[in-house]
């Protein structure tokens, strides 16, 4: 592979990142948190991320709140029949 080819596949995959936004990492929709938000809930599936910023315009998850996901998990077992 050429150095030209390597430089415009890297060039690629920084356009292709997104700035103030993460993955859902339940339903993998794209988010975006409002700016300084602690936690966030995914307008798809329902599951809340705690969120952490490591520069103003960049939001990462950091974990997922516990006792909404816990609820919202019994809620779909309970809809398909699990305990």
């Amino acid at each position: 592979m050429s150095k030209k080819t390597e430089e415009s596949a890297a060039k690629k995959i920084v356009k292709g990142r997104t700035s103030g936004q993460f993955r859902c990492l339940n339903c993998f929709k794209r988010l975006t948190p409002p700016p300084g938000a602690k936690t966030y809930t995914c307008p798809n599936c329902g599951y809340a991320w705690r969120i952490y910023w490591f520069s103003p315009g960049e939001p990462r998850i950091r974990g997922p709140v516990w006792d909404v996901n816990e609820s919202q998990t019994q809620k779909i077992m309970a809809e398909k029949g699990g305990k």
